[in-house]
């Protein structure tokens, strides 16, 4: 779901709730709806992800969401990008 699509979901009240979640030592969002889960993806349609949990909660808030929850049981901060 690109950057558009998902500020004009939420300013509409369509998103329910925002999750940061890690793997490995990045993070991605995931937003959820009444009836399922979007997951925030670059242009090109690959899954986006951040390298700080400061930088996706900068994200959010950009998009107009101030509140979200963290998920770090996958976070492994020493973990090298493939």
């Amino acid at each position: 779901m690109n950057e558009k699509s998902l500020k004009l979901l939420i300013n509409n009240g369509v998103i329910k709730k925002a999750l940061i979640k890690s793997t490995g030592a990045r993070f991605h969002l995931e937003l959820k709806t009444a009836s399922e889960t979007l997951i925030c993806e670059t242009t090109t349609g690959k899954i986006k992800t951040w390298s700080s949990i400061d930088s996706a909660a900068k994200y959010l808030k950009r998009l107009g969401l101030g509140c979200a929850e963290l998920d770090i049981g996958y976070w492994q901060p020493k973990q090298k990008s493939f």
